[in-house]
């Protein structure tokens, strides 16, 4: 489809905002500064009781970023980085928290960790993830191992689902499409496409939810050629969860999802067809049963992994599958003192030459203490038993204390915390390399704080953390995975702050300074910042204006080995959503990149320039 039709169908829907009647929405009024938090104690807590700076992505900011893949939503967030958020979508991305890399991120789902056990780093794909699934999104940045166990050391991305409707039935319909272009090469073809439905409801006791989503991107190379040839990527995603609640203390639900992707890829050879497929399976079921002041959770789920590739390098298939289970007992003494204690068991398995596993069993308690005085407490610990190198011990001590003001609130925090890495299947047992007598990674950050809540209209915050890393694992001479003597350290300030001036009008803002020393430091940029400003035109029409600038950092060039300098970029987006009809029928046009910055994210590869998509959320 060109350029022409693409600009008709723009002029149509934008037609079809500015002249329809206004009508009553709340488009905009979604920064709501008296959040509840769960993320850092699994209990639900005002944020001024939490000792963190939990990061809250709502449904609302899900929804004025349709479109948008997870990594580029989470990308915009403090003390974060997700290089290939920017570049072509089929990208292997990688996750940098806090100056560490993706195996220190662990993602959860509806409280189930994630994660890819025939990967190389163990790191889950964010590729795999569906936004028109998502409810909402808390990440909780700093070691956090003593509730959520292994990989979770310099952030949690606990991701929460869309869950049933208390109608006996209702639909959500979502469809965008858009340009997919680099800077240099702006034809306006259409190279995106997105969709998604959603179908829910409660008949009585029973709660159901069934979901499908897919996008198709098109139009760009995966690397950086004098062809630039396209390479194409295809997502399709279905979930289905079905609920009974068979008391008001009882109730049980069982879920399924299927994940499929194909992406063309660029190997040695860019002109060969390098194709790359990957599927993700996953069951599970979830309870909870209530009593009295507690309450008994299970979260468990299976997963299988297949990814199979086919390039200039020849045919291989990778093949994965783990069990997760999360059993815990949440209990409330009196309105202060908030209990948990729980078993969390892990069995990853993959195939190499021959099949490799390892289980985990680790047992855990936390405490939180909320007094009347002003003062807060998070602590716990967990045993962490491994089936190949015996036990470990994390911790936290997590104290804040909080000052009333008139019209808001002055919290003061800190934070110990340890954490742990465990080897994954490939280091341990891996063909090339593999070393069955390593330790787990090592984990501590310290962090202090101050979050000021001034009436309804400003939050502000800013956290000094510093990171250390001992037991890093990686490579001798020989290439055999080994537990390496030298040390890392990694500090840095995370600033946000939320400004309501006016009801219509609210700007939202994070500054990152992020140092790490002890190795070369790839892809994490010293001075990152964003900044949004959204105002709401009338009742029925918003804006949205963003920026976004990322430092200098170090990539490696990989045709000469070393470490190359990237330069500095900012860019800048536009949304424009308008309501046709109230709660009911939504359109929109985002603006990416409108200043059209031509950049380098990672060497030899591409990234988008100029683009624009138009689309629709339809609730019926």
């Amino acid at each position: 489809m060109k350029k022409n039709h693409f600009w008709l169908l723009a002029v149509v829907l934008a037609g079809k905002g500015l002249f329809a009647q206004n009508v009553q929405q709340d488009s905009l009024k979604v920064h709501q500064l008296d959040e509840v938090v769960v993320s850092d104690s699994k209990f639900e807590l005002k944020r001024e009781n939490s000792g963190k700076t939990v990061i809250k992505i709502t449904a609302q900011e899900l929804e004025r970023n349709q479109g948008k893949t997870v990594a580029e939503i989470i990308n915009t967030k403090s003390g974060i980085e997700i290089t290939g958020s920017r570049g072509r979508d089929g990208d292997v991305l990688g996750v940098y928290a806090r100056g560490g890399r993706g195996r220190q991120v662990l993602i959860i789902i509806d409280g189930v960790r994630v994660s890819d056990p025939s990967s190389f780093s163990q790191e889950y794909d964010l590729r795999l993830l569906s936004p028109s699934n998502i409810e909402s999104i808390e990440i909780i940045k700093g070691a956090a191992s003593t509730l959520y166990g292994t990989n979770a050391a310099t952030a949690v991305i606990n991701i929460t689902t869309k869950k049933s409707s208390k109608e006996k039935i209702v639909g959500n319909f979502q469809t965008s499409i858009g340009t997919n272009q680099t800077a240099e090469d702006q034809n306006y073809d259409l190279g995106s496409i997105s969709n998604a439905v959603n179908v829910n409801g409660t008949l009585n006791k029973f709660k159901y939810a069934v979901d499908f989503s897919n996008r198709y991107k098109s139009g760009l190379s995966a690397a950086v050629t004098p062809e630039n040839e396209e390479d194409i990527f295809s997502h399709y995603s279905t979930n289905l969860r079905l609920g009974y609640q068979f008391s008001k203390d009882f109730e049980i639900a069982v879920f399924g999802n299927q994940t499929k992707f194909s992406n063309e890829y660029d190997a040695s050879n860019a002109d060969a067809p390098n194709l790359g497929k990957s599927e993700q399976q996953r069951a599970g079921i979830s309870s909870k049963l209530t009593y009295g002041k507690g309450s008994l959770h299970l979260n468990a789920a299976y997963t299988d992994y297949e990814t199979n590739s086919k390039d200039t390098y020849g045919e291989s298939t990778t093949e994965g599958k783990n069990w997760v289970l999360d059993l815990y007992n949440k209990y409330t003494l009196g309105k202060q003192w908030h209990t948990i204690l729980g078993v969390n068991c892990i069995n990853d398995e993959a195939v190499f030459v021959e099949n490799a596993q390892f289980t985990i069993v680790d047992p855990y308690a936390n405490v939180v203490y909320v007094s009347n005085f002003g003062l807060n407490l998070n602590a716990g610990g967990r045993l962490n038993h491994h089936s190949e190198y015996g036990n470990h011990l994390v911790y936290n001590v997590n104290p804040s204390f909080v000052f009333p003001t008139r019209d808001g609130y002055v919290k003061l925090l800190g934070s110990y915390a340890t954490s742990y890495i465990t080897p994954n299947l490939t280091q341990l047992f891996g063909a090339f390399g593999g070393n069955p007598d390593l330790e787990p990674e090592e984990n501590r950050t310290i962090e202090g704080g101050l979050e000021v809540k001034l009436s309804n209209k400003l939050r502000f915050s800013t956290v000094y953390f510093d990171r250390n890393e001992k037991n890093t694992i990686g490579y001798d001479i020989n290439y055999t995975s080994i537990n390496l003597a030298d040390e890392i350290n990694a500090n840095g300030v995370e600033v946000e702050a939320i400004w309501l001036p006016i009801t219509s009008l609210n700007v939202n803002a994070n500054y990152t300074f992020t140092e790490r020393k002890g190795d070369n430091a790839i892809r994490i940029p010293r001075h990152k910042a964003n900044l949004s400003v959204g105002y709401e035109l009338g009742q029925a029409t918003d804006f949205s204006l963003t920026y976004a600038y990322t430092g200098k950092r170090f990539d490696t060039d990989f045709s000469t080995f070393t470490d190359v300098p990237l330069d500095a970029f900012s860019l800048v987006n536009l949304y424009i959503g308008h309501e046709l009809i109230p709660n009911r029928l939504n359109i929109f046009i985002n603006a990416e990149n409108i200043l059209n910055e031509e950049f380098t994210e990672i060497i030899g590869y591409t990234t988008r320039g100029r683009n624009f998509r138009i689309g629709m959320n339809l609730n019926l």
